[in-house]
């Protein structure tokens, strides 16, 4: 008996097209899927960036600068970042306020003032401290506009909010006046004969100021070419017996004071000393 071969599997012309037909509509139902992805991921990205646009960036704060200061070192930045009448036009102001006065110290009060020495006038007092830097080297001897009674006439309200310029201007006769100024609108807050001046510290005082050449806006002109920054104190004093100096404090961009000792014949420093805390 004779056996047929194996017929090949053969599909007809109907089972070729519905094959073809299916093929297409897979790639077609791909080509849908691919660019409805595609227009997914544009619309996520587009959300994506307007949502940038409304929100703001997080952004991660830096270490504040007050971090690595000292607590005096805070303290002068506090005071002086307040601060807007600088040294030269609280020196103005403050002989200003004494006809025929002259500076003997000047001071920002806030700024190390435990640290201050005693002042020329014969108060028992310490100084405060405190002042930005001066802008030039002019004597300001000022204009007599107050009136030299015992006690002044205040011409702004005590007790006015920021940092105040704590000035000592004496007479010819070493009679010293207190006037505080305002160092934000520079206004008189106040002036008035230190009553506590006996007559050995009055002679004192009118010694050291006629053996004084050199101006204190001199001093300091002096202390800022040799540290740039901002003068908190310019005080008439003696030198251990060898003359008298004005000494001048400097704080510096690193909120450090450092105190010069400026001979107040000649314009040389006789000391430096920086303060580090």
């Amino acid at each position: 008996m004779r056996l047929d071969p194996r017929r090949k599997n053969r599909h007809s012309p109907r089972s070729r097209n519905l094959k073809v037909t299916g093929a297409a509509a897979c790639v077609a139902a791909a080509a849908l899927l691919l660019t409805a992805c595609g227009q997914s991921s544009d619309k996520a990205t587009s959300a994506a960036t307007e949502a940038a646009k409304v929100l703001p960036q997080k952004t991660t704060a830096s270490p504040s600068a007050t971090a690595d200061l000292t607590e005096a070192q805070q303290e002068r930045k506090r005071v002086l970042d307040a601060t807007e009448v600088t040294f030269d036009d609280a020196a103005t102001t403050a002989v200003g306020e004494v006809a025929g006065g002259k500076l003997v110290d000047l001071d920002l009060e806030g700024v190390d003032d435990d640290d201050r020495d005693e002042s020329p006038s014969a108060t028992g007092t310490g100084s405060p401290t405190g002042s930005p830097s001066p802008t030039d080297a002019a004597s300001p001897t000022g204009s007599p506009t107050g009136s030299p009674t015992a006690t002044g006439s205040p011409t702004a309200s005590p007790g006015a909010a920021g940092p105040v310029w704590v000035a000592e201007v004496a007479e010819k006769d070493g009679t010293v006046h207190t006037v505080r100024i305002n160092a934000v609108d520079g206004k008189v807050i106040d002036a008035r004969v230190d009553e506590d001046q006996d007559d050995q510290g009055k002679q004192q005082t009118a010694r050291w100021l006629s053996e004084a050449t050199q101006t204190p806006e001199q001093a300091a002109k002096v202390a800022t070419e040799k540290k740039k920054g901002t003068v908190t104190s310019v005080s008439l004093d003696d030198n251990d017996g060898n003359g008298v100096i004005w000494s001048v404090d400097v704080v510096g961009s690193d909120w450090k004071k450092t105190t010069f000792d400026v001979d107040a014949k000649n314009d040389t420093i006789v000391r430096e000393e920086t303060d580090n805390d």
